[in-house]
Formats: structure tokens, C-alpha cells, sequence
């Protein structure tokens, strides 16, 4: 299949269904659940707003997790993509100019690195192209969803596709169109969260001195400053800051910006140059009430949304779409209807808590951090200087950032020789 082909005509299904089920969003998590799923004899439909091309191009970079990398992996992706990111193998924790530093290193986990770093346009393309030799996927491509229809034994699925409107019929509708999910909307489920009293500026730079395969996550009173390490001495920036700041950060003058950036990080970059645009995006954390109901789920950002220090939210998303592919293909061994709401809780009880952990964990520290209160600072601290001379917290805090705390699904359970 081309990746620009905009139809593919639908697999035979049985019960009059055209698909098993839709997944309504391309991104990578949509694109992950559907390669994960490549295997498992039910037929998919993948509908997108955007063409291939154009969704793959987002001036983003993602921290992406062991556990990530290792379901990358299992799909059978990660040898494309493991070539085209950078492996780091240190973590430095830092709280602004105090002296105090917090180094991770793969012998604190036993592993042979500790993260990566990769660009959306890679991720993206990679999983489409994995996408183009999975006979059971079909795309529907600029297609946008007008209406769905949930029923008793299948969900009818109104799609406009090139100016022309067709119905589809599926077992089930799983939901990966982002954090403002006309899916989530649609269906009536709710949410829970907040807005943060801060933005985040992101912009790619490319640094005078190497970064060493190293992250760098520095914790100023106005909100955390990550440093990711990107191929070729580049590196993605995502410093949080409140809103005003964020937005004079970005209208500030480029000389200017990258001053105050080479403050900001220490000069252990060395001098600064901008490569990318400066981009803002409001923080918010976001719990949906429900992941499922009778014939829908949610994955990714249509399901939760996390503050982006310490890089989880995709990282959830991913791990979401390797749990609902376990639990679907379990499922259809089983000769169960994968729609069935009984089927779909699983999923839920297994993701639901384990995101809240997330959500909880990025807001302790965005909030212990983001701030000068005397206790609050003495208190935070302590806990660096914890996580630096006593292994036991600084292994459980490294396996909570990696994705190695919890239940791994099957497709994660790869060789821990995969690190790169």
C-alpha cells in the first residue's frame, strides 16, 4: 500500500461487519496500536484527518522509554527507528544553581542505556511504513469522522472521505485523536484535571559542545527546563515556564533567547544556536473518567495528558496501545466479542492506575519543584541528595521513568539486548 493512497478497499469480515475495528487517529499512538495488531487476524481501519505525509511532519522530539523501545521492538519497528535517534545513557537532575546534581547512569539499572531520543517525523514514518505490509490495515486518509453510532453489536461509523460520505460497520471504535477527542466528546464521556499555570517553549538547537548521550532536566523556580539529546550535536528544548514568560521567551530575540538558554543550561553545552522556531503549548493534566464503555476505548492523549517534565505522555500512549492489542488479541483467542465492555475493562483496570501513577508523579514534581517556599526547597533537596547516595530510590525512580515499574505487556517483554 502506498503511503499516500487515500482508500484501500476493506478485508471480508463476517456478520456483515466491514471491519473488526476503526481506530479513529493516525498518530503515533493510533499507528502503534495498529501495528501491534498486525498479527492478530482482526481487520482494521485506520482513519486519519491528514495525509501520511503531512501528519508525519511535526516539529516535535519525544523522550521515549526502555520499555517503549523494547515494544518497539516486539512490533517489530525498532530496527528501523533505533538507527535514526540517539541512545542516551546518563540522566543529570539538577535544581538550579544549587550544587547539588543527580546522575543516573545504565549500572544503577542494569541496562545498556537509559532512554532515547527520536523526532516525531521518524517515529511516524517508521510505524506507517510498518503500516504499507500489514494486509489487515486498510487507511481512510484525509477522512474525518461525522458520526458514530454505538449498538448493541456493532458501532456504524459515518465518514466523509474526499468530499464523499461512507458508513462503516465495526465491532469495535477505539479512540486516538488527542486530547481534544471528538471520540471522548462524542460518546459523553468526562474528564478530570486542570490547567496549568504554565506553558511550555520548544525548539530544536544545536550546541557547541557534545552532549554525550546525556538528558538533562533542570529545575528552575518558574518550571522544569528539559535538554533531550537529538543526532548531531542537536538537541530539543522544552523549558516550562508561566504563561506570560513562556510567551516572552518565545517573542524574545533570537540572540537574546539563546543567551539566557545558555545560562539556563550552564554552559555545559557551550554556545547555542537555534535551529527550529520557538513553539508554545499550555500544560494540563487530563483524566477521562472512563477509558471504555460497550464498543469504545481510549488510548494516548485521548484518554489522559500529563505535565511533560520527565517525558511520559507518550510513553503512556504507547504502553496503551500495547495493552489493548494484548487484551484484543486474548480476546479473539478466546472467541470473545472484542467490543463487549466486559472484555474492554481489562484494558482499563490495567492502564487506569498505572496512568494515574504518571499523572500523580510529573505533578508532585512540577509542583515540589516550581516553586521557592523555604520548606518546599529544603524538602526537595533532600530528596535529590536521597536519589543520589541511596540505590534503592534512585533504581525505583529510574524504573518508574523508563516504564519498567508495572505490568509489561507482552510485546515489551523483548530481549534486554535491544538498548542500542
Amino acid at each position: 500500500m502506498a503511503l499516500e493512497q487515500l482508500t484501500q478497499t476493506p478485508p471480508s469480515t463476517q456478520q456483515g461487519f466491514d471491519y473488526d475495528l476503526a481506530i479513529v487517529g493516525g498518530g503515533i499512538a493510533g499507528a502503534t496500536l495498529a501495528c501491534a495488531l498486525k498479527n492478530s487476524k482482526l481487520s482494521v481501519v485506520l482513519v486519519e484527518a491528514q495525509l501520511p505525509s503531512v501528519a508525519a511532519v511535526k516539529p516535535q522530539a519525544y523522550n521515549l522509554s526502555i520499555l517503549s523501545g523494547r515494544i518497539f521492538q516486539g512490533i517489530g519497528v525498532w530496527n528501523k527507528i533505533l538507527p535514526q535517534i540517539t541512545t542516551y545513557r546518563h540522566i543529570r537532575l539538577s535544581d538550579g544553581d544549587h550544587a547539588g546534581i543527580v546522575q543516573f547512569h545504565p549500572a544503577d539499572l542494569g541496562t545498556e542505556a537509559l532512554g532515547y531520543v527520536g523526532e516525531h517525523n521518524i517515529l511516524l514514518t517508521a510505524l506507517q511504513e510498518f503500516l504499507a505490509e500489514c494486509p489487515n490495515v486498510s487507511w481512510l486518509c484525509p477522512a474525518e469522522v461525522e458520526e458514530v453510532e454505538y449498538q448493541g453489536s456493532g458501532v456504524e461509523i459515518k465518514v466523509k472521505v474526499a468530499g464523499t460520505y461512507r458508513q462503516l460497520r465495526t465491532r469495535l471504535v477505539v479512540g486516538a485523536d488527542g486530547v481534544r477527542s471528538q471520540i471522548r466528546t462524542s460518546a459523553g464521556i468526562t474528564t478530570k484535571g486542570w490547567q496549568y499555570w504554565q506553558s511550555c517553549v520548544t525548539a530544536r538547537i544545536k550546541t557547541e559542545k557534545p552532549h554525550n548521550n546525556t538528558a538533562f532536566e533542570r529545575f528552575w523556580s518558574s518550571g522544569p527546563m528539559g535538554v533531550l539529546p537529538l543526532p548531531g550535536n542537536r538537541c530539543q528544548v522544552v523549558w516550562t515556564a508561566p504563561h506570560a514568560e513562556a510567551k516572552a521567551l518565545k517573542e524574545l530575540d533570537k540572540a537574546e533567547f539563546l543567551s539566557l538558554l545558555e545560562q539556563r543550561t550552564g554552559g555545559l553545552l557551550g554556545h547555542l544556536e537555534l535551529e527550529s522556531d520557538r513553539f508554545v503549548f499550555p500544560v494540563q493534566l487530563m483524566q477521562s473518567d472512563r477509558y471504555t464503555q460497550p464498543r469504545l476505548a481510549l488510548i494516548g492523549d485521548a484518554a489522559h495528558c500529563c505535565h511533560p517534565v520527565g517525558g511520559q505522555g507518550l510513553n503512556m500512549g504507547i504502553r496503551d496501545a500495547a495493552a489493548l492489542a494484548q487484551i484484543l488479541q486474548a480476546a479473539t483467542q478466546q472467541g470473545e466479542d472484542i467490543g463487549d465492555v466486559q472484555v474492554l475493562r481489562r484494558y482499563e483496570r490495567w492502564r487506569k492506575l498505572e496512568n494515574w501513577a504518571i499523572l500523580g508523579f510529573t505533578d508532585v514534581l512540577d509542583r515540589m519543584f516550581s516553586n521557592n517556599w523555604l520548606p518546599v526547597v529544603t524538602t526537595r533537596r533532600f530528596g535529590l541528595w536521597i536519589l543520589q547516595n541511596i540505590h534503592p530510590f534512585k533504581s525505583l525512580a529510574l524504573r518508574l521513568m523508563t516504564g519498567l515499574l508495572g505490568r509489561t505487556p507482552h510485546l515489551g517483554q523483548s530481549s534486554g539486548q535491544i538498548e542500542g
